[in-house]
């Protein structure tokens, strides 16, 4: 009877933790476009993904920006939000991003930085309540795209996702990054369902006049 009751928790307990995933996953189906037939939005976010010791992008973080380079080139979007963490002066994603973004040549006035994006929750909150986005394209790669949409989607803005899978990343990180997601995933759902969490916020910095 023990090891029932036992074998019962543990399979509710699986199911909610998976649950959160599959249903962001069919969420964003309908919502991830191609960088070729994505409708155009006035402004890319894009996502932090971690910096060397050095200060510069991972890979993974460079094929966000330059994803959002191509789009912008494209005339899809005329604005770039970047987003990630700045703890401290030796760590700066955003700046690191903007560094990025100019040797690509993407305009300066068509950056904006935000940083205080330090989890998808808070990028997501502060591009709707400080910068002022209603409609926005999502650069991140396919393992973080449900996340990003359903969130920014729940937190009210339209958005839309464009993967940046620019290369071949290894089979054992992608597990380890998708295996990370189921976790991630289901705390987002407790945020944006249940705790709300108010991320560092600020005076509205709003990137258009009457929001985009």
């Amino acid at each position: 009877m023990l090891k029932q009751i036992l074998r019962i928790i543990l399979i509710t307990g699986m199911v909610a933790l998976f649950l959160p995933r599959l249903i962001t996953h069919l969420y964003a189906l309908s919502r991830t476009y191609r960088s070729d037939n994505v409708p155009a939005r006035p402004v890319a976010i894009v996502f932090g993904a971690g910096l060397w010791r050095d200060g510069s992008p991972t890979p993974v973080l460079r094929d966000r920006v330059a994803t959002a380079a191509d789009l912008f080139f494209a005339g899809k979007v005329d604005k770039i939000l970047l987003s990630g963490d700045n703890p401290t002066d030796h760590y700066d994603e955003p700046g690191a991003m903007r560094d990025y973004a100019l040797n690509l040549g993407v305009p300066e006035d068509a950056v904006i930085l935000d940083y205080a994006g330090r989890r998808t929750y808070d990028t997501c909150y502060r591009a709707r309540h400080i910068f002022g986005i209603e409609r926005a394209i999502l650069i991140t790669q396919n393992f973080h795209m449900p996340r990003t949409i359903y969130t920014c989607n729940s937190l009210g803005v339209s958005a839309v996702g464009v993967p940046a899978n620019q290369r071949t990343y290894r089979q054992a990180t992608l597990f380890y990054w998708n295996m990370r997601e189921v976790f991630a995933t289901f705390i987002a759902f407790t945020d944006i369902h249940l705790t709300k969490p108010l991320p560092v916020l600020g005076k509205p910095e709003p990137i258009f006049s009457q929001g985009a």
